[in-house]
């Protein structure tokens, strides 16, 4: 299954691929931070539910409704051992990671904070990781600090120290972020967090699908992911919450199987997880999920991590070499992806004629217009990794970049 000679890896799992050409040339997928192509075994996991088993979830007792249910809430089991969770009732099913921080900042942070209280954040968050801790604070008079990164994009350790005080209520920060890559120390930062008595959310949204995640040995309060972003479907993602939170948290949203009785006078709610899920769930998605996590599971998070690192080390090493890239940022602790630009070319105009060369990747603010700014710029390029590139890709990418930067910087005569 693995060649990391020829820099493969499980490509002819993914009938993406199979298309082979991408506008005549040949297709170098480099955008996996974004969103991840799906393996064949997702595909026909979800095509096999909606063509012969498709029925609804937690409603009635006929055997298409029952079955649904088992293989739904099997999946529930399948994420509570992934991330080395204690209870399957700790996990809720969401729409995605940005739909868990909005869950946790209308219902925790509702019901617990109050005026004066800080929530602290970095300068390296996703949008979705500052926006919504931007609202709560401005309706409930909070405080929003955020802690300060390196020249090299790192995590300010002592900034981020120097924030912490007994105000500090809610600690809310990436896994691993999706502009400079960086992996943060988050055992350390959660252990920093829980002596001044906050809790801790964790966006790993770019973690899942390549670092094993315990959440027990970490101690984190609550941890969200997205199914899309690991070779899963788009419109489902996981919260992770500790039980003694979820349970004195409130319901964000009304609505059918949320509650345990329903009258004019009064409604009452279910447990965790179902207060968290009204009205009927993306099943298949939540199954399509299941077949995901089976999938790397198979694979080995371990061997995914080793195989994309060397990818990483290909990419790095021949786009130090090109004088005209500068790096946005350059964490010594990082996963698969590279930030850039290149020096005197607006980050569009390159992305744009990549793409006529067969090269995908992300371009624009990233959802991160803070830590751009920092590295004083408007617009970046980003090229991921996932377990289907290869080496390949990477010679080809960059020969396409070379080939770009020629024809728009012609003072460059060759490389």
């Amino acid at each position: 299954m693995f060649s990391y000679e020829e820099g493969g890896f499980v490509r002819d799992d993914f009938p993406f691929f199979s298309q082979g050409v991408h506008l005549h040339k040949p297709l170098v997928y480099l955008d996996s931070a974004a969103t991840t192509q799906k393996p064949q075994s997702v595909i026909d996991r979800m095509m096999q539910f909606y063509l012969y088993e498709y029925g609804t979830v937690h409603r009635a007792v006929y055997n298409l409704a029952a079955n649904a249910t088992d293989c739904y809430c099997l999946v529930r089991e399948q994420v509570r051992a992934f991330i080395g969770a204690a209870l399957a009732e700790e996990v809720i099913f969401t729409s995605g990671t940005t739909d868990s921080i909005n869950l946790v900042a209308k219902s925790f942070g509702h019901a617990f904070l109050k005026a004066g209280d800080e929530i602290l954040i970095s300068y390296a968050e996703h949008h979705a990781n500052i926006v919504p801790w931007q609202m709560l604070a401005e309706e409930k008079q909070l405080i929003l600090k955020v802690a300060k990164v390196t020249p090299l994009g790192e995590l300010d350790l002592e900034s981020f120290k120097s924030l912490l005080n007994e105000k500090t209520k809610l600690v809310s920060l990436a896994y691993m972020t999706n502009t400079t890559g960086e992996i943060y120390p988050v055992k350390e930062l959660i252990a920093l967090a829980h002596e001044k008595g906050a809790k801790v959310f964790l966006d790993a949204a770019q973690a899942a699908s390549h670092i094993a995640i315990s959440v027990k040995e970490l101690d984190v309060d609550f941890l969200a992911f997205s199914a899309h972003k690991m070779y899963g479907p788009t419109g489902v993602g996981v919260l992770y919450g500790k039980k003694q939170l979820l349970e004195k948290m409130p319901p964000h949203k009304g609505g059918g199987d949320m509650i345990t009785k329903v009258t004019f006078d009064k409604t009452t709610y279910q447990e965790p997880p179902l207060r968290f899920e009204a009205g009927t769930p993306m099943i298949a998605e939540v199954i399509g999920l299941g077949a995901a996590i089976e999938y790397i599971q198979t694979l080995g998070l371990d061997k995914i991590k080793a195989f994309e690192a060397k990818l990483l080390q290909e990419a790095l090493s021949q786009m130090q070499a090109i004088a005209e890239i500068r790096f946005i940022g350059e964490p010594k602790n990082k996963g698969p992806l590279i930030t850039f630009v290149v020096k005197g070319l607006h980050a569009l105009d390159v992305g744009t004629l990549l793409n006529v060369k067969g090269v995908a990747l992300r371009t624009g603010t990233l959802c991160a217009q803070p830590i751009l700014e920092y590295f004083g710029v408007s617009s970046a390029l980003r090229i991921s990794f996932g377990v289907y590139n290869t080496l390949e890709d990477i010679h080809r990418f960059i020969h396409a970049l070379k080939e770009t930067i020629l024809l728009l910087k012609p003072e460059m005569t060759s490389y």
